[in-house]
């Protein structure tokens, strides 16, 4: 097998279809999106040459910061929710219920493979204020709460919340699995050892079980942030971007110049700022892993 590895014949024709469908699908139009954000126009009316105007514009946009502000606060509250009730789920599993948690956890893992628009419908429905009632209007009336009885998805700071609950809710069975999956692996004899030594409860997690399941814990972080940043298919299918622009993320924002607005120069240089957003995001993440891991 070393033999093979050190064939450069060998390496060019086992890597070679890959590196050329990567180049061709991701490379490329990585480029061609840098290039289109030096020009104004679309393939219908055609394309100026703009040079700085759309990163000029960009800056001066009230539009696009409401939107950065919104795509970073649904990220934190977003990815703190997945992250934090994951990890919840994944300690109730491993040390709670045990051999017998395999249908918990599909139960909580099922919202993750419904359809997103199904997810929607769903939250549509539970938040409906006409023509009746959802669950949510019903129990505050049934409870006396008339004063919480309001439409939630055609507000903007409560329609942002039904967002992060739905996107929460749909996503923190997936992380549950990837922290349980890390959690198995430690060592039985660690945690026993740890308990000899008198560590229980809330102390053992936090001086053992938390700091070994640190590696697994920050690739989720920065798996969850990235996700989230680049949330499209949520917002689209559960409010449109609504009500006016008070849910509208990057992503939304981008598609609309570009697809909407025939701005492809515009919504390149959206996107082009997204992808540097998400990697600065994923780098400082990386740096605090390599820090304290």
């Amino acid at each position: 097998m070393e033999r093979v590895l050190r064939d450069r014949t060998a390496a060019v024709i086992f890597l070679g279809p890959a590196l050329v469908i990567y180049v061709c699908i991701l490379l490329i139009p990585i480029g061609w999106s840098i290039g289109y954000t030096f020009f104004s126009g679309s393939p219908i009316s055609g394309f100026t040459f703009a040079g700085f105007q759309n990163y000029a514009t960009l800056v001066q946009d009230r539009r696009f910061w409401d939107a950065f502000w919104f795509s970073t606060r649904y990220a934190i509250f977003v990815t703190g929710g997945q992250i934090g009730l994951g990890l919840a789920l994944a300690l109730f599993y491993h040390f709670y219920l045990k051999r017998s948690s395999a249908l918990i956890r599909t139960l909580v893992f099922f919202p993750v493979v419904l359809p997103t628009v199904a997810v929607a419908a769903i939250f549509q429905k539970l938040f409906a204020i006409a023509p009746q009632y959802g669950v949510v209007n019903a129990v505050f009336d049934l409870i006396g709460l008339h004063s919480l009885v309001q439409p939630w998805l055609g507000r903007g700071q409560t329609a942002f919340w039904v967002l992060v609950i739905m996107d929460v809710w749909r996503a923190m069975g997936f992380y549950a699995v990837i922290l349980y999956a890390g959690l198995i692996e430690i060592p039985a004899e660690t945690i026993e050892a740890a308990r000899l030594d008198g560590a229980s409860g809330w102390a053992l997690a936090q001086l053992v079980i938390l700091p070994l399941l640190m590696p697994i814990t920050i690739s989720a972080l920065i798996f969850s942030l990235n996700g989230t940043l680049k949330v499209f298919d949520s917002v689209v299918a559960l409010t449109g971007g609504g009500p006016g622009n008070a849910t509208t993320p990057l992503t939304l924002y981008m598609y609309r110049a570009a697809f909407t607005n025939n701005a492809y120069g515009y919504g390149s240089t959206i996107a082009v700022m997204l992808t540097l957003y998400c990697l600065i995001v994923s780098l400082l993440a990386y740096r605090f892993a390599r820090r304290d891991v």
